[in-house]
């Protein structure tokens, strides 16, 4: 069933002129919406599990929307394992009496649901058999995900992102940049880390030479060596030892 032929038979099946039909998201992500009034919020529910077209057998998950003065929107949202469609089914509760039926005998895995709601918006299911404290402290006074549930640490403390870039407390000097979570400092990763600090340059830029364009330059070249100051080596006197010198004496005084 498409989410309008679901919305539009959970709509038949109520017959109650309260009862509005309409439709959530799009394409592949769209519901269908079911708004019915407080007193028929558990008929509502049953009625989309038990009948064979809907039959939204599967509880996914429950929980309510701050409207500030027009109440609270409980939701809840169904599935059907058999027929692969959900209904989101909405009601709305006074602000100054937020109650409306239970409905963990239909669900049991809804008590779970109703106990968070009914600790963080203030709610009271009706027939509950257990709404005790799920996640705060049963000291804790307040319903903090109210609108008007004032958070004390950011009355003491204001939050980092509420002044302006160059803001600062006395109205004067620039904020520090803070980093995105996760990113290192630049100290921390990359080539400047590698590289020790008694070799990375003075100017703070990264220690490979940057490539110049056009042929390298011819390497310098280098002085020829200084003549030495000690004088040649002197003939040594007498005859060589092999006799050649006595040839050339005896060819020249022929």
């Amino acid at each position: 069933m498409t989410p309008e032929q679901v919305g539009d038979r959970l709509g038949t099946l109520l017959a109650d002129p309260e009862v509005t039909v309409g439709q959530s998201g799009g394409q592949a992500y769209a519901r269908a919406t079911v708004d019915v009034p407080a007193g028929r919020w558990r008929d509502a529910v049953r009625t989309a599990r038990d009948d064979t077209e809907l039959a939204c057998d599967f509880f996914d998950w429950l929980s309510a929307v701050d409207e500030l003065a027009e109440g609270f929107d409980v939701v809840a949202h169904l599935w059907s394992t058999r027929h692969r469609h959900g209904v989101l089914l909405r009601t709305r509760v006074p602000r100054d009496a937020p109650t409306v039926g239970s409905v963990v005998e239909l669900f049991p895995g809804a008590a779970w649901h109703e106990r968070e709601t009914h600790e963080m918006f203030g709610i009271d299911f009706a027939g509950h058999p257990d709404l005790a404290p799920l996640l705060l402290p049963p000291e804790f006074e307040g319903h903090p995900l109210r609108k008007e549930f004032v958070l004390a640490s950011r009355v003491a403390k204001a939050w980092p992102g509420a002044k302006e870039p160059g803001e600062s407390e006395a109205g004067t000097g620039r904020r520090q940049a803070m980093r995105p979570p996760g990113v290192p400092a630049p100290g921390e990763w990359g080539l400047s880390a590698a590289v020790p600090v008694s070799a990375a340059p003075a100017s703070g830029t990264p220690g490979r030479a940057r490539p110049t364009s056009g042929p390298p330059a011819a390497p310098a070249s280098s002085p020829p060596a200084a003549p030495t100051s000690s004088p040649p080596a002197a003939p040594a006197s007498g005859p060589p030892a092999d006799g050649s010198g006595a040839a050339e004496d005896s060819g020249g005084g022929a």
